[in-house]
């Protein structure tokens, strides 16, 4: 039987305090490109060697754990790429590996990524076996016109069945959903997002579409071919988000992520609260601790050129960089602020060795950009949430 495949009736919470410790493990395949996606992921049309790749996850898993000895993994995240591309015997073999070399906490999060085709969905079962405990869906629109203009290869149907399917299998279940596609109304999302609401566990992750640098809705964009809502109608989609979410009884918790309370992702909890983590697999990112301090560490995004990599020198590993204190204080600002409990401002001055400006703080409570939530901690307010990167570049 896997080392992870104990039935999970308790899970591990994590705390500002304590973020935890996560695994995130990239599978770099997909079934086809997404025309919005500008992730590290790649089509193959001959199959892949799961084998092997398997092999070589365990054999960077095992570097990965050399360098963070001592450290008790809260989380692993299976994330792609279309990880629901695996099968459940290679899910299995990565998360006994992770198992083998680190300690895992009893009720661990293990979060695998899925897309609601009908053939990953029979794979459920067999996941959920390997030790999976939380299943992420991206579904992405609930009408099949919008599945096509994202170039999706499922339509509602697949995804409704996926969904049911998920609710019966897992402990935990999150799917996704874009918003401020081309043609959307507020009145159309509100509908949307209601329905989604019905079909919901106790989790949703709702992204407003972004005109990525290279990709294919890139280039439409720039040549007039593909219109999406402006800046105020987005502005409305997002507000409409937060109004209809917390209503429901599934409030804000990221810009992005809404959760019943306690229903939170705890993985993605240890990014906010920038805790540390190890990125194993082909274009992986981690931060690990080195002799010099936080290290921000990165693999070959090319599947083939990694797999090679790790088979001639055990890691993939191209990126190795010990972070200054400057860049740490800012990455826990702009992680923190993402986050409706804010940033830990005790926290911030032992990593950055100097305070908030308090002018430029004023500056942005008089616009109402921020607030203080005690004299510890600081947050965003909706509308700064709206302009995120420009209030922590004001911070910082």
């Amino acid at each position: 039987m896997n080392a992870l495949s104990a039935e999970v009736h308790r899970f591990l919470p994590t705390t500002p305090a304590d973020p935890g410790f996560g695994v995130y493990v990239h599978w770099p395949f997909c079934a086809a490109k997404c025309p919005y996606c500008d992730f590290n992921s790649h089509v193959r049309h001959q199959a892949i060697d799961q084998e092997r790749f398997a092999r070589a996850f365990a054999r960077e898993i095992a570097v990965m754990a050399g360098r963070s000895r001592g450290l008790t993994v809260t989380s692993i995240f299976l994330g792609g790429g279309t990880p629901s591309l695996m099968e459940p015997a290679t899910v299995g073999a990565i998360l006994d590996a992770i198992a083998a070399n680190w300690t895992v906490a009893p009720g661990a999060e293990v979060t695998m990524e899925a897309n609601p085709s009908s053939v990953e969905a029979e794979r459920f079962l067999g996941y959920r076996a390997a030790g999976v405990n939380r299943l992420s869906l991206g579904v992405q629109a609930l009408n099949d016109e919008d599945l096509r203009g994202l170039g999706r290869l499922h339509d509602v149907a697949q995804a409704l069945k996926a969904i049911e399917l998920a609710r019966s299998t897992f402990p935990r279940l999150s799917f996704d959903l874009i918003y401020a596609r081309p043609g959307q109304s507020v009145a159309s999302w509100e509908a949307e997002l209601a329905r989604a609401i019905d079909l919901a566990a106790d989790h949703l992750s709702l992204y407003q579409l972004t005109i990525e640098h290279g990709t294919p809705f890139y280039a439409l964009h720039k040549a007039g071919k593909l219109k999406v809502p402006d800046g105020e109608l987005s502005a409305d989609l997002y507000e409409a988000t937060q109004s209809v979410t917390r209503t429901a009884g599934l409030p804000a918790y990221e810009i992005s992520n809404h959760a019943v309370p306690g229903a939170e992702s705890r993985h993605n909890l240890t990014y906010w609260r920038y805790g540390l983590y190890a990125g194993v697999g082909p274009g992986a990112h981690g931060r690990l601790m080195g002799r010099l301090g936080r290290h921000a560490v990165a693999t070959e995004p090319n599947p083939e050129r990694w797999l090679q990599m790790v088979e001639d020198w055990e890691t993939g590993t191209t990126i190795d960089d010990a972070l200054s204190h400057q860049e740490e204080a800012d990455e826990l600002l702009l992680m923190g602020l993402r986050l409706t409990e804010g940033v830990d401002l005790k926290r911030w001055r032992q990593v950055s060795g100097r305070d908030i400006d308090p002018t430029v703080e004023a500056d942005l409570v008089a616009q109402g950009m921020v607030e203080r939530l005690s004299p510890d901690r600081i947050r965003a307010t909706p509308a700064g949430m709206l302009v995120l990167d420009a209030v922590v570049a004001d911070l910082a």
